[in-house]
């Protein structure tokens, strides 16, 4: 990818780490284009399965580089809302493992991931109206994640929400000491990993694709997708598996 975001791929799983730490990860083009990077070699390469976004430094996204002068128009590079739904629709699950504060930006990727782990050093937050702006990551997601007032209460506010209370809202699977983070990331990964990675991405797909619709048609939407995973390697693999009650092989074909 380059230096503001590395990228490594071990046993089909993804690290994405954000790494400008002396900006706190404030993302600017140069960042903002490797994370695009970084997503796209996720959703399109088949030998990945699972994905883990985390920061280096204190503080996993301080949102974008306010200080950095751009045009308007970028062809090349996803703007922020871009990469937000793009890695909506990500349908290989994405862990997001939160070392520290992730704020604007930083809070629209931690509310677009699918199993968030947070450091007690962690939160989630959008401090935009104390800068004089506003939001889209804020009021687009967080409404929709705890109740209305509680929502409203952190927006206008521009307060920050603690480990604790992402836990308690049911923002965050897990909150842990910092220095457990990545091990129980892993120990996440490794839970799904268990699972055929065809089948976990018709999951998400279905539920992903389906959150705006009506029962009716999230159910016909769900059994087309499961349809497609029956005719799968994999879905014989774990039959047959299941007959000859040993562990399956998983091939993601």
């Amino acid at each position: 990818m380059g230096t503001a975001v590395l990228f490594e791929v071990h046993d089909h799983v993804a690290t994405v780490t954000l790494n400008r730490p002396e900006k706190k990860n404030a993302i600017n083009r140069a960042m903002r284009k490797e994370v695009q990077e970084a997503f796209s070699q996720i959703k399109h390469d088949p030998e990945i399965w699972v994905a883990i976004i985390t920061g280096s430094g204190e503080v996993f996204c301080s949102g974008k580089d306010l200080l950095e002068k751009l045009p308007d128009q970028d062809s090349e590079v996803m703007s922020n809302d871009e990469l937000y739904l793009y890695l909506r629709f990500i349908y290989k699950p994405i862990v997001i493992a939160l070392n520290g504060p992730a704020l604007a930006q930083g809070a629209g990727f931690a509310l677009n991931s699918d199993i968030v782990i947070m450091s007690e050093r962690a939160s989630i937050g959008w401090p935009q109206v104390k800068r004089g702006i506003s939001s889209v990551s804020g009021p687009s997601y967080i409404p929709h994640a705890v109740p209305w007032n509680q929502a409203m209460g952190y927006l206008m506010r521009g307060r920050f929400i603690s480990a604790a209370d992402a836990f308690r809202f049911g923002i965050a699977n897990e909150v842990v000491p910092h220095d457990q983070l990545m091990e129980t990331a892993q120990r996440w990964v490794a839970e799904i990993m268990e699972n055929a990675p065809l089948a976990v991405q018709a999951i998400k797909e279905a539920a992903r694709r389906g959150q705006e619709l009506p029962v009716s048609d999230r159910m016909y939407l769900a059994r087309d997708i499961a349809n497609n995973v029956l005719r799968s390697e994999d879905a014989r693999e774990g039959i047959l598996a299941f007959k000859e009650k040993r562990k399956p092989i998983w091939t993601a074909r």
